[in-house]
C-alpha cells in the first residue's frame, strides 16, 4: 500500500466516524428537546434489510396535526329531515310543558318576561323576528346567558305562503345570521308567522338546519282579551307535552306580562315542569 492510499483510507474512516458521531448527537439532541416538551424521545430506528431500505421514524401526531390534519375524522353533520307538518307537542318526562313567546324581542315587554322566568328559574323559547333582534341584540344575548332557546320567526313577519321560495329563504336566512351574531348559535327551531306553513317553508327550514314547531295552546293574547282570560286559557290547556303560544311584541303586551306572573307559579305548584325541547333529528 502506498503512502497516498494509506492517507486516503485514513481520511475516509475519519469521515465515517465524524458522520456517525453527528448522527448520534442529533438524535440525542432531539431526544432532549422532546423530553423537555413532555414527549417521548425520538429514538433512531435500526436499518432494515436491503441496500437502501430503512424504517421510517414514527411521526408525531401532535406535531403533524396543524399541518396535515391528522387525527380522528370528523363526523359529517346530519341534515334535518324535511317534515310535512310542524311539531305541536313535545315529548318529555313527567308533566313537562313549554312556554313560547313570539314576535320579539321588545324593549318594553321582553325584559319583564325574562325577569319573571329568572325569578322562577324557568327556561322558555323565544321565536324572534330579525328586524326586532337588530334593535335589541342585548336582550337576545341575555336569553343566551339565561339558558333560553331562541328560534327563527322570519325577518319581518310576512305571510310566507304568499312569497316566492327566494323571498322565504331570504327571510329565514337573514334572521339565522343575526340570531347567530347576537345569541352565539344559529337557531335550531323555526315557526311560521300566523302558523301558515307550506311545502317550501318545511324544505327551506330544513335546508337551514331548523325543525318546525307550532303550538298546542294559543292564548290569543294578541287580541288583548284580558289578563284573567289569558291565565284561564293556559291553566285550562295545561297538560304534559303542551306548547303554549304567547307574545312579547307586536303590540301592547302588558296583559301577557301580567298573565305570566299569575299562571307560571300556579303551573309549578301544580307539578308541571316548564322546560325547553331537545332538538330531534329523527
Amino acid at each position: 500500500m502506498t503512502k497516498d492510499q494509506s492517507l486516503a483510507r485514513s481520511l475516509t474512516r475519519r469521515r465515517a466516524l465524524l458522520a456517525g458521531a453527528a448522527a448520534v448527537g442529533a438524535a440525542g439532541t432531539a431526544g432532549w428537546l422532546a423530553s423537555v416538551a413532555g414527549e417521548e424521545p425520538i429514538r433512531p430506528a435500526a436499518p432494515a434489510a436491503g441496500p437502501h431500505a430503512s424504517r421510517a421514524l414514527k411521526p408525531s401526531a401532535h406535531r403533524l396535526q396543524p399541518l396535515t390534519g391528522y387525527g380522528p375524522p370528523r363526523a359529517a353533520p346530519r341534515r334535518t329531515l324535511i317534515r310535512r307538518k310542524p311539531f305541536l307537542r313535545v315529548s318529555g318526562r313527567g308533566r313537562a310543558m313549554v312556554l313560547t313567546f313570539d314576535d320579539g324581542p321588545d324593549a318594553r315587554y321582553t325584559p319583564y318576561i325574562l325577569d319573571t322566568l329568572r325569578e322562577y328559574d324557568v327556561r322558555a323559547m323565544f321565536f324572534v323576528c330579525g328586524e326586532m333582534v337588530a334593535e335589541n341584540k342585548d336582550l337576545v344575548a341575555r336569553m343566551a346567558d339565561e339558558g333560553h332557546v331562541v328560534g327563527n320567526h322570519t325577518w319581518s313577519h310576512p305571510l310566507l305562503t304568499r312569497l316566492s321560495r327566494r323571498r322565504i329563504r331570504a327571510e329565514m336566512e337573514r334572521t339565522c345570521d343575526i340570531v347567530e351574531e347576537a345569541y352565539g348559535e344559529r337557531p335550531a327551531w323555526f315557526r311560521a308567522p300566523y302558523g301558515a306553513w307550506n311545502r317550501a317553508t318545511f324544505q327551506l327550514g330544513a335546508d337551514l338546519g331548523m325543525e318546525p314547531l307550532a303550538w298546542t295552546v294559543d292564548t290569543l293574547d294578541w287580541t288583548t282579551p284580558g289578563t284573567r282570560t289569558i291565565v284561564d286559557r293556559v291553566e285550562d290547556g295545561a297538560a304534559p307535552g303542551v306548547v303554549v303560544l304567547s307574545h312579547d311584541a307586536g303590540g301592547d303586551r302588558t296583559q301577557s306580562v301580567l298573565a305570566l306572573r299569575a299562571y307560571l307559579p300556579q303551573l309549578l305548584d301544580s307539578g308541571y315542569f316548564v322546560t325547553v325541547p331537545e332538538r330531534k333529528y329523527t
